[in-house]
């Protein structure tokens, strides 16, 4: 009944040539009364001042159909919102979603590049830079740590591998929440995970707790690289957006030279640090870990005082905020320019129709952690939406071909990074083994031995009434020897065994000379006294300096390519950045044949990753591009996760590799580039193309 008076009007009058005709139904309408006397006409008009204007209550005549048809148009998607079809909203969402992007282009263009910008620009680098410098520091403090806990070869390889698991999870989850939560809130959720557990597992002890910590570490690391571009990305027009994307990329290279820098002064000085007993020690590879933490802090204390990214919140309905923030954009930077009295001009900002919609869960209902569990599951839920979105019909195949291009890049590119200090590692070797020097049937008594005795094999020896004292046995083998009345302490021993060999009427007091270094022996009337504590694994003696030096050029040799990049991203666009960069790496990796010194091998892997830089950048920047604002965090995360998959299985392929032969590793690098720069062709160009 309550619509019936417009049902009403509609169908009892129809308006003809200019006058209602009303319908012969016998009742009394008035329509056909001849025309009011002047007083009359009083009573009808009664409501009317001098100005004409209207007052509640006044009968104002019938309405023209054109007039109840527009009113009815205004008010049913406020009142049949729900009963309408998903796809229709979502349609009516897209062409919102569409003017959108052309207004806000036009607003971020009248705002300007400048001081703002700027700001943001190395707020959001220290955050990319926290990113590089997790990827280093494990490989930089495995050498030191693996003494203080112990640690076997698999443990190394799980606590290198265990940081690139926890940034392709945090990648996917975070970037899928930045799309949910905002930008802003997510970077810094991310970050304070990365800072704390950082900071944790500089003090833990135990190898499982570090582990953990450096799990979580990299968990929270992970989403800052789908955050900061999509962060970036939308504060910036169009025509600046491709070189400032890529200026943005020099400072995760800022990071490696920053850990590589940080490890070559502070790891060395063993004494930096302190011990709590026998039980508790803090060397200096663990200042290492907490200087590590630095960036992030820095980064997650500036964040703090920037705001929101407008497009994000005009994406979730939140006009105010977004003017507001613009507005901030526009008067800061026209402020640096010294053109204070520039008005922002823009008073109104599309924003797309709201499908999705919050029911808050009022304080009554269930316990807290009932209306947690109920908010958390229904925002994973709608990541969970946003993840199966980008492979729906129309972004399936530009994710399928980006997928398998991130894929590609990760595979050879950090197989190879570590590949090269492995096979610098192997060539140091291989050098060591050809300086050995043998011993035959020597013949040693009552000789005291208090120095070192380093790359030697002695074979069918005999040693009467000697002794071993404060010395050190490195990479020292025993064949077939005869050690009787001898004396052995305080002897510490790297590398070093005993094959085959009698020993007779001997004393090992304060040794580490242990059980296992014995292969095959004789040990007869022989007395093990006050072994000593610690660790009974051997380790390496690593060449920590060319380590740090091999990173630290590695690292330093991408600053042309950035540069080159950033220049050229938007003049030669994205697709033959990608397509050109990565066929050039593929070239590169093929002369890695010729690599058989250890200079040969630095001077390429500065080759490869300074040419490989340019694919890396353009990636970036056409994941941003290529998808929406409330799919782009997430689709950026996905991808970077799988990349992060391409690296675990990257550095386990090519480390196995080392020493067995360079064409498995060089054939499989430079095919995996080739492909994916070929299909990398295949994918639509975007630099002409505003943010959706």
């Amino acid at each position: 009944d309550g619509y019936r008076n417009t049902n009403q009007v509609s169908d009892d009058y129809r308006y003809q040539d200019g006058n209602y005709e009303a319908p012969n139904d016998g009742y009394y309408r008035g329509g056909d009364e001849p025309a009011q006397e002047e007083d009359a006409q009083s009573d009808v008009t009664e409501g009317h001042d001098e100005d004409d204007e209207v007052y509640e209550g006044e009968y104002q005549g019938i309405p023209h159909p054109d007039d109840i048809k527009e009113k009815q148009k205004k008010r049913a998607p406020a009142v049949a919102d729900e009963y309408r079809d998903r796809a229709d909203l979502m349609a009516e969402r897209m062409e919102d979603e569409e003017q959108l992007a052309h207004q806000y282009e036009n607003i971020i263009e009248e705002c300007g590049h400048g001081r703002f910008q700027w700001t943001l620009f190395f707020v959001l680098g220290l955050a990319l830079m926290a990113d590089g410098v997790e990827v280093f520091v494990v490989g930089f403090v495995l050498p030191s740590a693996e003494k203080d806990m112990c640690l076997s070869s698999s443990n190394k390889g799980m606590l290198g591998l265990i940081v690139y698991l926890g940034m392709m999870v945090g990648a996917v989850l975070l970037g899928g929440l930045a799309d949910k939560l905002g930008r802003k809130q997510c970077l810094i959720i991310s970050l304070a995970i990365n800072a704390a557990f950082a900071f944790l597992s500089s003090f833990v002890q135990g190898y499982g707790f570090f582990l953990f910590c450096r799990l979580i570490s990299g968990l929270g690391i992970g989403g800052t690289l789908p955050i900061v571009f999509a962060y970036f990305s939308e504060f910036l027009s169009r025509e600046k957006r491709g070189e400032h994307l890529s200026w943005l990329c020099m400072f995760w290279m800022i990071g490696g030279i920053y850990a590589s820098a940080m490890a070559w002064s502070i790891i060395p000085h063993y004494g930096w640090g302190f011990s709590m007993g026998t039980k508790y020690h803090f060397h200096s590879w663990r200042v290492f870990v907490l200087v590590c933490a630095l960036p992030c802090i820095a980064s997650l204390v500036a964040l703090k005082f920037m705001p929101e990214s407008p497009r994000f919140l005009l994406e979730i309905g939140k006009h105010d905020e977004a003017w507001m923030i613009l507005k901030q954009v526009h008067d800061t930077n026209m402020r640096a320019k010294g053109e204070p009295e520039r008005v922002f001009t823009v008073s109104y900002i599309k924003t797309p129709k709201q499908v999705d919609e919050f029911i808050e869960i009022q304080s009554s209902t269930g316990t807290w952690y009932q209306r947690w569990l109920v908010r958390i599951t229904t925002t994973l839920k709608q990541v969970w939406d946003n993840v199966l979105y980008c492979l729906t019909a129309q972004y399936r195949m530009n994710t399928l071909m980006l997928a398998v291009v991130w894929f590609t890049m990760a595979l050879s590119y950090y197989g190879l990074i570590v590949w090269f200090p492995d096979m610098i590692r192997y060539l140091q070797d291989e050098a060591y083994e050809s300086r050995v020097k043998i011993f035959d049937e020597e013949e040693v008594s009552h000789f005291t031995f208090n120095f070192t005795l380093e790359n030697q094999i002695h074979r069918n020896g005999e040693y009467r009434n000697d002794k071993f004292i404060g010395m050190k046995f490195k990479e020292v083998r025993f064949e077939d020897s005869l050690f009787e009345d001898c004396y052995f302490e305080d002897v510490r021993s790297s590398e070093t065994f005993f094959e085959n060999c009698t020993i007779i009427s001997t004393v090992f007091y304060n040794t580490d000379l242990y059980e296992h270094k014995f292969i095959n022996c004789r040990l007869i009337n022989s007395t093990f006294m006050k072994e000593k504590e610690g660790c009974h694994i051997d380790f390496e003696e690593d060449n920590d300096f060319l380590i740090y030096l091999v990173s630290f050029l590695g690292s330093l040799s991408v600053l042309p390519g950035n540069i080159i990049s950033a220049l050229l991203m938007d003049k030669i666009g994205r697709i033959k950045m990608i397509g050109g960069s990565m066929l050039i790496s593929a070239v590169c990796c093929f002369f890695l044949f010729f690599g058989n010194s250890e200079s040969a091998m630095i001077g390429w892997q500065c080759l490869f990753c300074g040419a490989s830089i340019a694919a890396w950048n353009a990636l970036d920047v056409i994941t941003v591009e290529l998808y929406p604002t409330d799919k782009r965090a997430t689709a950026f995360g996905i991808l970077n996760g799988l990349c992060k998959f391409g690296a675990i299985l990257g550095n386990s392929i090519f480390s196995s590799f080392v020493g067995i032969t360079k064409v498995v590793p060089i054939l499989l690098a430079s095919s995996a580039l080739v492909g994916g720069g070929l299909l990398a062709l295949r994918l639509p160009e975007t630099r002409e193309q505003v943010l959706m």
